[in-house]
């Protein structure tokens, strides 16, 4: 028989109703993404086997419950089989990542987030047939690579070989339309949003006028955009 700790399986029926999400494995990062979509306003139910990680998130989520995500019988019972989204944040144990996926996509969840420690993990992970997999660790440390060989302030790749940056706006555009400055001829790159002092950010177009302090939003091939970057 499943066990379970909290809440039991009617709750998650309502739960499942809303714009809801089960994130299952309450580590480092399944628990940062939990609380995030609940700081969205994203009803979550949260499931993990460790009993001092449910404490831990009880009054924090919609709902938590210790149980097994490997046996479908405990997914059932929480009515995981109701919700469209599900995330299986499970890092350190890559067999029960596996076996929960399995399950999951026997049961029929229309989208399966699932995050990979590694790209052998990953590989299982896609030949199974998860919608969506990823490589937090992996994409951080990309991303740092990025920020600390440049100038550039943030850093999102949006596809391979293709990023978003963030950047301070450099002093050759300054005073200057956008539209006059010849940007994406000369330097293969867009500039799609700029921030004034405190300002919200704003979409920039042809007329947008940057001065000193602007932040920007550039958008291009990698190498262009962090390039771009580096101009002062």
């Amino acid at each position: 028989m499943a066990r379970f700790s909290i809440f039991g399986g009617d709750n998650s029926r309502r739960i499942a109703e809303a714009d809801s999400v089960v994130v299952i494995g309450l580590g480092r990062f399944g628990s940062s993404l939990a609380r995030e979509l609940m700081a969205r306003g994203t009803d979550v139910l949260g499931i993990d086997s460790d009993e001092e990680l449910v404490q831990a998130h009880n009054g924090e989520l919609t709902q938590v419950v210790r149980a097994d995500s490997t046996k479908e019988e405990a997914l059932r019972q929480l009515a995981v089989d109701e919700f469209d989204r599900v995330v299986v944040a499970i890092g350190s144990d890559i067999q029960a990542s596996i076996l929960t996926c399995s399950v999951l996509l026997g049961m029929g969840v229309p989208i399966i987030w699932a995050k990979a420690v590694d790209d052998r993990h990953g590989l299982i992970l896609e030949q199974l047939g998860v919608h969506h997999v990823i490589y937090p660790e992996k994409d951080m440390g990309r991303k740092v690579a990025h920020l600390v060989r440049g100038a550039a302030l943030d850093y999102i790749e949006v596809d391979a070989g293709y990023a978003l940056v963030k950047a301070s706006a450099p002093s050759s555009l300054f005073g200057k339309r956008l539209g006059d400055t010849g940007i994406r001829k000369e330097y293969g790159v867009t500039i799609a949003a700029f921030k004034r002092d405190a300002e919200a950010w704003k979409n920039a177009d042809a007329d947008t006028v940057l001065g000193p302090g602007d932040t920007i939003l550039v958008v291009g091939p990698t190498a262009n955009s962090e390039n771009f970057a580096q101009l002062r």
